[in-house]
């Protein structure tokens, strides 16, 4: 069955940066859209960024475009997530998500805080 598992998170203050992983088995992932998605404090999911099977043609949210980075291996089955000049507003859990970001399986997640 499908599986992923996000690790990478954690508490860190404000211009910090993070790589979030998420290792993938159970599918074949390099034929696989894969998504990074977050879940703010008290708000729905939140659709962050995209990457096409190949890792070409990544996508970014506004929110987050130009300070994070989506890119993914293949080879090892796994999908990251750079992310850099981090702000208060990135606080969230942040899931990776098999082919639809908003009904795809995803993983337990992981937490990112951001404070000074």
């Amino acid at each position: 069955q499908v599986q992923l598992v996000e690790s990478g998170g954690g508490l860190v203050q404000p211009g910090s940066s993070l790589r979030l992983s998420c290792a993938a088995s159970g599918f074949t992932f390099r034929d696989s859209r894969m998504y990074w998605v977050r879940q703010l404090p008290g708000k729905g999911l939140e659709w962050v960024s995209a990457i096409d099977s190949a890792g070409s043609r990544p996508l970014y949210a506004n929110s987050v475009k130009g300070r994070f980075t989506i890119f993914r291996d293949n080879a090892n089955n796994m999908l990251y997530l750079q992310m850099n000049s981090l702000k208060s507003e990135d606080t969230a859990v942040y899931y990776c998500v098999k082919s639809d970001w908003a009904t795809g399986p995803r993983g337990q997640g992981t937490q990112v805080t951001v404070s000074s």
